[in-house]
């Protein structure tokens, strides 16, 4: 346990300072939002999920008993992004991801997972699994007449061939769809599991059929806090009930340790419409959860 206390640790999330050479694993902020269509303000999400990450620092993991405040973690800070445009900014995150081996980005609205796959695909050959917590099944084409927003993602993933769709899986689905945009997505062959579907089965069947799906691939997570039904995470954007409890989410984290994921992101975190910093909680829970997944420790 460390000898500061929590409330008086660094800016980073668990505390973590800058990057090092034995760095292995990089956290770093994207404060962007303005593809959303909703609730603005994600941009704010990167440093709610830090300040709340705090309550995690210190201790090792409960389960895997490893040491999540590690040498090989660090944190180096906030994405530079181009104000008011989108494809500018995507770009940026691009060229700013592409130099990391292994990348946990906090959010930011979920259209940021699209340049970080992109650089992901720059450091890779072929496309990798996604593995997708999301209430939105986001693949729409366009929203409001705009090809590039929090909506658009996986559409655009799939397309530039960056995820293969039929070892990818989207877990909590349950919002308002265009009947085209779904038959769109499962024709493509991702897997789409709603959150009623992981009430039914429960956490340890989710997880295995995650496993199933992803079958062995190198695999990407992607996670809108959303996905959690808003008593558990209010502070989010475009929230709908019926979602997974954080209870759920965290057991489904933890039975995933077989799967090599190579990169992670937090979205839609919007602290303005938070309680008592419950969905900051969740979140910088849910990316604790990642990283003790991780063999970097060992």
């Amino acid at each position: 346990m460390s000898a500061t206390p929590p409330f008086a640790l660094s800016g980073g999330f668990l505390g973590l300072g800058p990057a090092t050479e034995a760095t292995r694993v990089t956290i770093a902020g994207v404060p962007f939002d303005i593809g959303t269509t909703n609730r603005p303000g994600a941009r704010f999400g990167p440093r709610a999920i830090r300040a709340a990450s705090s309550m995690l620092a210190g201790e090792a993991h409960p389960i895997s008993r490893r040491e999540v405040l590690h040498p090989a973690v660090a944190d180096i800070g906030e994405f530079a992004v181009v104000l008011g445009d989108i494809p500018a900014s995507y770009d940026q995150i691009t060229a700013q991801a592409a130099p990391h081996a292994h990348l946990v980005v906090l959010g930011g609205d979920h259209g940021v997972t699209l340049p970080l796959l992109r650089a992901l695909a720059q450091r890779r050959e072929g496309p990798v699994a996604l593995v997708h917590f999301d209430a939105h099944i986001d693949t729409w084409p366009s929203s409001c007449g705009q090809p590039l927003g929090h909506g658009q993602p996986f559409f655009h993933a799939i397309n530039e061939g960056l995820i293969d769709p039929t070892r990818s899986i989207q877990i909590g689905i349950r919002s308002p769809v265009d009947p085209a945009v779904w038959d769109w997505t499962v024709d493509k062959g991702m897997t789409i599991l709603s959150a009623q579907a992981v009430h039914e089965a429960g956490p340890a069947a989710v997880a295995a059929r995650i496993a199933a799906v992803v079958a062995g691939a190198p695999a990407y997570l992607s996670f809108d806090i959303d996905c959690l039904d808003p008593a558990f995470a209010p502070g989010t954007g475009t929230p709908e009930i019926g979602g997974l409890a954080s209870w759920q989410a965290q057991t489904i984290l933890r039975g995933l340790g077989d799967i090599n994921f190579i990169g992670m992101d937090m979205m839609e975190v919007a602290p303005a419409y938070d309680v008592s910093e419950v969905t900051a909680l969740a979140a910088a829970t849910l990316v604790w959860e990642y990283l003790a997944l991780l063999p970097v420790y060992d």
